[in-house]
């Protein structure tokens, strides 16, 4: 097991390889079966894992990707490109028997990005935010080797068949789930992916579609939100992207009613091909305890 500095795009098995429910502030449904694509809910087994932190990747200064291990991943799931598991970290030394130890600790929903439950591996990405809350400082500081506890996810909204376009955007906390949709999307797809950070050098690698436009929205010291809100509202009714289009949005919670606003409104996509989301809240510390 080690750490490194090293940057880049997930390995080894697929994002989500053998790859939850609404939160507060968002809109999500399911197209009908006219539609090229719809999603259909799936109840997941669930397991509570105990697993060890075995690498540690910085991506950016304070963007982090970790490596999770155990066998207890065998059987381990998760269909949906915005599904959430839940860490849980304690904050004292126990011992990997120890289950209702990890159950009793604070804890973070996040989107799990790649695994393969048959080798025994989990990767997820987790931003961090100097000093705040639990899984900030054990992502950045926990020494290769410690223990954490695992739950989830307990559903999974699975897409059936493929959008014509994509329009994902979000902040940081977003960036998994972006992935997954891109890793989904195919090497013919077409689209737009908007991703909200501090500034250049804060820039999360993507790799997407040649057909798919990346671009960085930065808030150089304006509050989170803010930047990616005012850029939804600069998109017109003309630029919307032809076809069938998926539309997926999580970010601080403020984005929800631009979000809305340009892909219900001016954009009139079906709800149910909709997902804008307040992955958190400025201010509240448990608002969604998502990413």
């Amino acid at each position: 097991m080690k750490e490194t500095a090293l940057t880049g795009e997930p390995d080894g098995a697929r994002a989500g390889k053998t790859r939850g429910e609404p939160q507060p502030d968002h809109v999500v449904a399911t197209p009908g079966h006219d539609s090229p694509f719809r999603f259909e809910r799936q109840r997941n087994e669930l397991r509570f894992r105990v697993l060890r932190l075995a690498l540690r990747t910085w991506i950016t200064p304070q963007y982090v990707r970790l490596r999770l291990e155990g066998m207890d991943l065998a059987g381990f799931d998760s269909r949906g490109a915005d599904d959430h598991i839940r860490l849980f970290f304690p904050s004292t030394e126990i011992g990997p028997s120890e289950v209702d130890g990890f159950r009793n600790s604070p804890s973070r929903d996040i989107t799990p990005l790649s695994w393969d439950a048959e080798e025994g591996w989990l990767d997820v990405e987790l931003t961090i935010h100097p000093g705040a809350g639990v899984a900030s400082p054990w992502a950045a500081d926990a020494p290769i080797g410690s223990l954490v506890g695992q739950g989830g996810p307990r559903g999974s909204k699975v897409m059936i068949g493929r959008p014509e376009a994509w329009f994902l955007a979000g902040d940081e906390t977003a960036v998994p789930a972006i992935r997954r949709f891109l890793a989904d999307a195919g090497a013919d797809a077409t689209g737009m992916v908007l991703v909200e950070t501090e500034d250049a050098q804060h820039e999360i690698p993507l790799a997407a579609p040649k057909g798919v436009t990346v671009e960085y929205v930065h808030r150089d010291g304006v509050a989170a939100g803010l930047a990616l809100s005012a850029r939804l509202d600069r998109i017109t009714a003309a630029e919307r992207l032809a076809g069938t289009v998926i539309g997926f949005v999580a970010a601080e919670s403020s984005v929800v009613g631009p979000a809305r606003a340009l892909l219900l409104d001016r954009w009139a996509l079906r709800a149910e091909a909709v997902t804008a989301r307040g992955y958190w809240k400025r201010g509240v510390a448990r608002y969604d305890e998502a990413h």
